[in-house]
């Protein structure tokens, strides 16, 4: 990624929907996540470098609340957040048992993490909501996560909602859910997108003129001369 920074504020004007139609023309199908939703109202698109942590199913030695004190546990994760990353967290698509609650959420705020991705379920949910960090869920359960899961390692490959996230791939996250963008197109995407945008832009306004859509979306040969000359015309008068 030739600038990361520059990259994301890109991406952060961009909708998911746009960026799947990108990664669809690169021949990636599987990057939309199964199961996590935004459980805030109006919650604003994010983007940001993915930090993974992962979850098994439960070993009773293993799964207790004394694991808590680990050195491997969601606790030591937390401490090891990176400021501004995507929290992406592989719980199997578990939705009775809660990964994290309102106090890990709250250090994760305080740790500069821009928002949590799950296929999970939050426990504390209006506490998790009351720390402001951004969230994408499948919803809400009582119980510990160790009372359905072992958690076993963070910054390593997941699966989380059907989709594959490797460490520093791109997560962006919005009301139609989250996106991964492997980190070998991170550039390629944002410097797409702007125009894709544009360009739907535009067939919007045509659309809403009255006309059909057979060669306007996508544009034939005649509506991409037509689209080129809109371009010219706003470039001219500005």
């Amino acid at each position: 990624m030739a600038d990361l920074s520059k990259a994301l504020q890109v991406l952060r004007d961009v909708s998911t929907a746009t960026v799947t139609t990108i990664l669809l023309k690169k021949g990636l199908r599987n990057v939309w996540m199964r199961g996590p939703r935004p459980q805030r109202a109006n919650q604003a698109r994010v983007a940001g470098r993915a930090f993974t942590l992962r979850f098994i199913p439960q070993r009773e030695d293993l799964a207790t609340p004394a694991a808590w004190s680990s050195p491997r546990s969601t606790r030591a994760a937390v401490e090891a957040m990176t400021a501004d990353s995507v929290v992406v967290v592989d719980a199997m698509g578990t939705t009775d048992a809660g990964i994290f609650g309102d106090i890990l959420c709250a250090r994760m705020v305080k740790r500069g993490v821009s928002a949590l991705v799950t296929d999970g379920v939050m426990r504390d949910l209006p506490g998790v909501l009351a720390t402001g960090l951004p969230l994408w869920a499948q919803g809400t359960a009582s119980p510990p996560a160790v009372s359905g899961m072992t958690f076993v390692n963070w910054q390593e490959p997941v699966g989380c909602g059907g989709v594959a996230v490797y460490p520093d791939d791109v997560i962006v996250a919005d009301d139609d859910g989250a996106v991964v963008i492997p980190a070998a197109l991170v550039d390629e995407v944002a410097a797409a997108a702007p125009a894709q945008e544009r360009l739907e832009a535009w067939i919007m306004q045509e659309v809403e003129k009255g006309a059909a859509l057979p060669g306007l979306y996508p544009p034939d040969a005649q509506n991409t001369m037509r689209y080129e000359a809109h371009l010219k015309n706003i470039n001219k008068n500005r």
